[in-house]
């Protein structure tokens, strides 16, 4: 299939052929990696990395104080029922 590159700002661009995109199961914003061989451009759809809860844990500690929260300024609203302190 032929197409023709194109300006894109400072780059070149190629669109992809929409039957392509749906065959690979590939939407608008997904990540793919993008490989040159020799004279060949070669285009793979990025695997879905699921992150473990040790690197989601390693993630969410390094967040500054501030975007973690802290449940102690969390607003639980009004107490209601069997769980109101006197």
């Amino acid at each position: 299939m032929e197409v023709r590159l194109q300006k894109w700002g400072n780059s070149d661009g190629i669109r992809i052929p929409s039957n392509i995109l749906k065959s690979l199961d590939l939407k608008t914003n997904d990540k793919v990696d993008l490989i040159q061989d020799k004279d060949k451009i070669i285009i793979t759809k990025q695997k879905k990395k699921h992150k473990t809860l040790e690197e989601r844990i390693a993630l969410f500690e390094s967040l500054p104080n501030e975007e973690k929260g802290s449940i102690e300024n969390y607003d639980w609203g009004n107490d209601i029922g069997k769980e109101k302190l006197d």
